[in-house]
């Protein structure tokens, strides 16, 4: 039966590295701080003739070639990220679209924060099975660094810049099998990008995060998350072939990892060298463990995510790619 398929995962990595000690030199944190709370040790930064949707170009381009496909065989282009080119118009997807070469076509942005990506596994499944679309681009694109105040200890020493991309298309086999989002509006001020109301005040724009809070509320919503879905679709989770989580925290990533009694070779981790590059995390891990040949043709994945919103979700899926 044709279902939708994720047909290829690639991602895109700034070469600008800000380690631990670069960040000692700039706030008052050490390595040793930084490491034993998140487990990173590094992150990836955008340089400054980059924008957001130059990350998810680079990207996506690898992803269409990777799915056999070419530029114009594309007929949607989702992009979900935090840090858009612009304030509200237009949108990184239609920047994109245009990078591309594509005119004509869908292309419109999502807001869901860290769960950006399963957002867009869940739209773009519909958007195939439905009918409406052949071939839709899905894009996880995040260039953190032009929305962070490097004053402010507490958060950036979290984040980092990247881009992923994959393509959702129809097939016989290797489906995604099942997609679960989920928000809370009420926590909304825990982690959030604040502006004023007033077009007078206008001031530039940086995230703030209340961390303990939200460490504590993720912790709780991931690790019923990812049981329910399994759950749900009668799936053990020793057929899991990988688990590969938001890379936001590696406690957060640890604490999942346990309750769902996987082992370490199940657990795709990336947050010590990228940090937390929010919707781009998922897809940029998968593409790790894909380019490792970690991640292969048929492998059934789970997949999990936490944000601001706050929003969440999680997803089961075969992989549809032509290994590496």
């Amino acid at each position: 039966m044709l279902k939708a398929s994720l047909k290829s995962i690639a991602s895109y990595i700034p070469e600008k590295i800000l380690s631990n000690a670069d960040l000692e030199k700039m706030v008052d944190t050490t390595d040793e701080w930084i490491t034993r709370r998140t487990g990173i040790k590094e992150r990836r930064i955008a340089s400054e003739n980059e924008n957001t949707s130059d990350l998810g170009t680079k990207a996506a381009l690898k992803a269409i070639e990777r799915a056999n496909l070419k530029p114009e065989d594309i007929d949607a282009i989702l992009v979900a990220t935090l840090s858009p080119d612009y304030f509200t118009m237009p949108s990184t997807a239609c920047k994109i679209a245009s990078n591309l070469g594509l005119v004509n076509i869908s292309a419109f942005d999502i807001s869901a924060a860290c769960s950006g990506f399963i957002y867009l596994l869940e739209q773009a499944k519909a958007l195939v099975e439905s009918g409406l679309k052949k071939n839709v681009l899905i894009i996880g694109a995040e260039k953190t660094s032009s929305i962070m105040d490097y004053n402010d200890r507490s958060i950036c020493i979290l984040f980092g810049d990247g881009a992923g991309a994959g393509v959702v298309s129809l097939d016989n086999e290797n489906h995604i099998l099942d997609v679960h989002t989920a928000s809370n509006g009420n926590y909304g001020d825990l982690l959030m990008t604040q502006r004023s109301q007033k077009s007078s005040l206008c001031q530039t724009l940086s995230m703030q995060m209340k961390g303990n809070e939200v460490f504590k509320i993720a912790v709780n919503t991931l690790s019923n998350d990812v049981v329910e879905i399994l759950a749900k679709n009668n799936i053990l989770t020793q057929e899991i072939d990988l688990f590969i989580p938001h890379q936001a925290n590696l406690r957060i990533i640890k604490a999942v990892q346990e309750k769902l009694n996987l082992s370490d070779e199940k657990c795709v981790i990336t947050v010590q060298k990228y940090g937390n590059t929010s919707a781009a995390s998922i897809p940029m891990a998968m593409n790790d463990a894909y380019e490792e040949g970690r991640l292969k043709k048929g492998n059934l994945i789970l997949l999990d995510a936490f944000g601001g919103g706050f929003t969440w979700g999680s997803a089961l899926l075969k992989f549809g790619g032509e290994n590496f």
